[in-house]
Formats: C-alpha cells, sequence, structure tokens
C-alpha cells in the first residue's frame, strides 16, 4: 500500500460558525456522506479570545464569554443532531469549541486541522461582496489557498 494511502482517513472536520452558511455546509456532508461507512465527522467553533482592552473589566468578559459558549454549545448540539437525523451514527459525530488568540480564523481552522490530522475541512463561504472579500479576505478563500494536505470543500 503506498504511503499516500496509508495516511488517508475519512475524518472529516466542519468548521460552523452561527451563519446560514455553516447550516448549508453541515447540512451539506449530512446529505453527502450520511450513510457510507467509515466516515467520522468534528464540528468545530473557534471563539475568538477577545482582546483584554476589548471588556471594561474581566468580570464582564467572564460573563461574555460563559454567554457565548452557552450559545455555541447549544448550536454545536444542534448541528451534531442535524447529522445524526440524517444518518450518522451518533458516535461518528463530535462537537469541539475551543476559545483561541485568532489573528485570522482562517489560521485557526488550519491549526486545528494540523494538530488532529483532518482529510478534509469543510466551510461555508461567508457571502462577502467581492469589494469586502478584497478588503477583509474570505476564510474560506484563505483556508482554500493555504490548507496543505488534505481536501477543501467549500459550501454556498
Amino acid at each position: 500500500m503506498a504511503d499516500t494511502e496509508k495516511s488517508f482517513n475519512k475524518n472529516i472536520l466542519i468548521a460552523v460558525d452561527e451563519s446560514d452558511n455553516a447550516r448549508r455546509a453541515v447540512s451539506y456532508v449530512g446529505r453527502m456522506l450520511a450513510g457510507v461507512p467509515g466516515f467520522k465527522v468534528a464540528i468545530l467553533h473557534v471563539v475568538p479570545e477577545p482582546e483584554d482592552d476589548y471588556f471594561p473589566s474581566a468580570k464582564e468578559k467572564e460573563e461574555w464569554l460563559s454567554k457565548h459558549v452557552q450559545k455555541i454549545e447549544a448550536l454545536l448540539e444542534e448541528y451534531r443532531q442535524l447529522l445524526i437525523e440524517k444518518g450518522f451514527d451518533p458516535k461518528d459525530v463530535s462537537v469541539r469549541s475551543t476559545l483561541r488568540y485568532c489573528p485570522s480564523m482562517a489560521e485557526c481552522i488550519l491549526a486545528e486541522r494540523d494538530a488532529t490530522h483532518y482529510s478534509t475541512i469543510v466551510v461555508g463561504r461567508q457571502g462577502l461582496s467581492r469589494s469586502e472579500e478584497f478588503l477583509f479576505g474570505s476564510i474560506s478563500s484563505k483556508i482554500v489557498n493555504h490548507a496543505r494536505d488534505c481536501t477543501v470543500w467549500v459550501v454556498e
């Protein structure tokens, strides 16, 4: 067996946020792969760590983080259930939320992929206008341009 065949795995990382495009990405994976044996899916949400001076006090920062994490945990479970309803075995679908300093969300997603060795990254397209994409960049475009040793699916 060739080295590339040995290293191939059927692990998929779906990077999500609260957008409709993220929901479409999860649904797409459910439609495409549910019932196909051997696939494992991790649904990831990266919480960008706020700058120290963003909140007036540490207490307000902690309160915001606590509320945000609760909201994201509910969202991740909703996405997980969506995949299970489409036919994925519950043991093959995991969720993960991580708090990280992110100079670029794309960098954080790619770092997570590199640490976990998923063979495929799935992201929803942001829906930026051409001028917004030019000015701010697109997470999905950055992932497509910088990902190595994996497949990238961008769902619109």
